[in-house]
């Protein structure tokens, strides 16, 4: 076995993807730098790799947060596609050293991290179709989707205790009612008190996810109440 092919199946073992065409892996990973000409280089593949990362993540928060607004939607989806957030990503699937620059080139900046990601995405749709690089984007980024969705989800929780003291005063609670599920799979029910006032409750895969979904529907129920009334009223108060 080559130099080459040993980096290419290295590649495929840290992306979790094994190519039926080598021919493309190896176009994925290659720079301007090093190719013979600017077709035999992954600037293509960048190209179409990136809407794909777009469709993906644009898809997976559309269906992940359906009470967002189309502002909060596209903020999420520019951090998660960023050039920033793609060479973090790069940098974990330790795609550094496997990266085919010229010899003039002595430094792999977070920009060719970036787009040799966006290239595997695009190699991996054409190799083995869209469930394939889409399986291949959950896995890559799935620490930045669930960050985003924590930084999301605590949201909920501020802006309903910065409403509630405003308005009344009160903080508000979060008690767990239920637990269900084997071990590896755990599924908490919460429910948001605020006073002497209960909310829908909640699921969650842990205490902090169910508290901040039950955070979000307590929101909407006392923002559909104001719309309704005018007024404040149904805010809890006191006792």
């Amino acid at each position: 076995m080559t130099s080459k092919d040993e980096l290419l199946e290295l590649c495929e073992t840290r992306v979790g993807y094994v190519f039926t065409d080598r021919q493309l892996l190896r176009r994925c990973l290659t720079h301007s730098s090093s190719a013979e000409t600017r077709l035999d280089s992954n600037e293509r593949l960048e190209f179409l790799g990136d809407a794909i990362l777009g469709l993906v993540i644009c898809k997976h928060l559309f269906d992940a947060f359906p009470e967002l607004r189309e502002g909060q939607l596209t903020k999420m989806k520019s951090q998660l596609v960023s050039r920033s957030t793609c060479a973090r990503v790069a940098t974990r699937l330790q795609l550094n050293d496997l990266i085919l620059v010229g010899k003039g080139l002595n430094q792999i900046s977070d920009s060719i991290l970036s787009d040799v990601v966006e290239s595997l995405i695009a190699g991996i749709y054409v190799d083995g179709g869209f469930d394939a690089a889409q399986a291949f984007v959950f896995r890559a980024f799935e620490e930045d989707l669930v960050r985003s969705q924590s930084e999301e989800s605590e949201n909920y929780k501020s802006q309903l205790q910065e409403f509630t003291q405003r308005v009344s005063g009160l903080t508000p609670e979060y008690v767990v009612i239920e637990e269900r599920g084997p071990d590896h799979a755990r599924e908490f029910v919460v429910v948001a008190h605020v006073g002497s006032r209960s909310f829908e409750s909640a699921e969650g895969r842990s205490k902090k996810e169910a508290e901040q979904q039950a955070a979000r529907k307590a929101l909407k129920e006392l923002g559909d109440a104001i719309a309704i009334t005018g007024d404040s009223e149904d805010v809890p108060r006191p006792s």
